[in-house]
């Protein structure tokens, strides 16, 4: 029979967690994004959902469970990134465009991961390398920088001396014709 925890039992659990599975957990998390402070985050989302499945429940596996969460966080950073390059690259704001990027996401980013679903998502990632490697090296560093790295155009400016207007037209090019490579790919998913 499983019983309540009390307040302090609580605390005692959450804070032994953190003692225990807390230097790990953030090294997990660090080796799968890009910066630390994305790390803290995450792990911060984790230690929050943790205090507060622990007031409401027992955890038997708290290792696994806390990895588990872990690994769906940083799964959610990396799909809410890749929406808005998505977005980026077939909408670019224009409303004029007939493309639907919201199913064309459906298929690279499905909540449940299946074989087709992660052939399209490679399939998807190895075109859009393949065209980056196409541009001229400013536009493809603005581009990567911008949109893989999350720094904004003031930090790329600071670390290459560019004008940040030189920089947001240099990306501006960059999904031009990213948008006009990927099209191709696009329709050949969409109406499959």
């Amino acid at each position: 029979m499983i019983t309540a925890l009390m307040p302090e039992e609580r605390n005692s659990h959450v804070l032994n967690a953190i003692k225990a599975y807390g230097k790990n957990l953030l090294g997990f998390i660090r080796k799968r994004v890009k910066n630390d402070a994305d790390a803290e985050d995450i792990l911060q989302d984790v230690w929050y959902q943790f205090s507060a499945l622990v007031n409401s429940e027992p955890i038997e596996q708290t290792g696994a469970w806390l990895y588990k969460v872990a690994r769906n966080k940083i799964t959610d950073k990396h799909k809410k990134k890749s929406e808005s390059l998505l977005d980026d690259l077939f909408n670019g704001g224009n409303d004029d465009e007939d493309t639907d990027t919201s199913a064309f996401a459906d298929l690279l980013m499905p909540e449940e991961t299946t074989p087709e679903s992660e052939y399209m998502r490679n399939l998807f990632w190895e075109q859009l390398f393949t065209a980056l490697d196409e541009l001229p090296e400013e536009q493809k560093q603005v581009f990567i920088w911008q949109e893989m790295d999350d720094m904004t155009f003031q930090e790329i400016s600071e670390l290459t001396g560019v004008n940040v207007n030189t920089l947001v037209s240099r990306k501006r090019y960059a999904v031009l014709h990213l948008r006009d490579r990927l099209q191709q790919l696009y329709q050949e998913i969409i109406t499959n």
